[in-house]
C-alpha cells in the first residue's frame, strides 16, 4: 500500500535553533527509508513548514512505525497526518471515455 504523509513543524512551540539541532539526524534517517523504498518520494511544503512524502508499507501500522522513527516525530516537534491511498479507477481498464460514458472523472 501507500501513503501520503503530511507533516508541519510546530513552530510556535520550538525555536529555529531547536529544529536546525536535530535536522541532520532528521535527513538521515529520511534516506535510511529511502534507500530501504520506504519513503518513495518527498517534497517540502511549500505552504508551511513541513513536508509531504510517499510512503510505500504493508499496513498502516508499518508505516506510522516508519514515520514515528522519524526523529522530529519521536520529540513530538512536528506533527503528521498519515493518509491512506489506493488506486485512482479514472486510469483503469474500464475508464476510456466511451465506456465510462464520458471523459474519466
Amino acid at each position: 500500500m501507500q501513503f501520503l504523509v503530511l507533516s508541519h513543524r510546530y513552530d510556535d512551540r520550538f525555536t529555529t535553533d531547536d529544529f536546525a539541532a536535530h535536522l541532520p539526524a532528521e535527513t538521515r534517517r529520511v534516506r535510511e527509508l529511502y534507500a530501504r523504498g520506504v519513503i518513495q518520494q518527498i517534497w517540502q511544503r511549500a505552504d508551511l513548514a513541513g513536508a509531504a512524502f510517499l510512503v510505500a508499507a504493508r499496513s498502516l501500522r508499518e508505516a506510522r512505525a516508519a514515520v514515528d522513527s522519524l526523529p522530529l516525530a519521536q520529540r513530538r516537534m512536528s506533527d503528521f497526518s498519515i493518509i491512506p491511498l489506493r488506486p485512482y479507477r479514472g486510469f483503469g481498464p474500464d475508464a476510456t471515455p466511451a465506456a465510462a460514458g464520458g471523459a474519466p472523472a
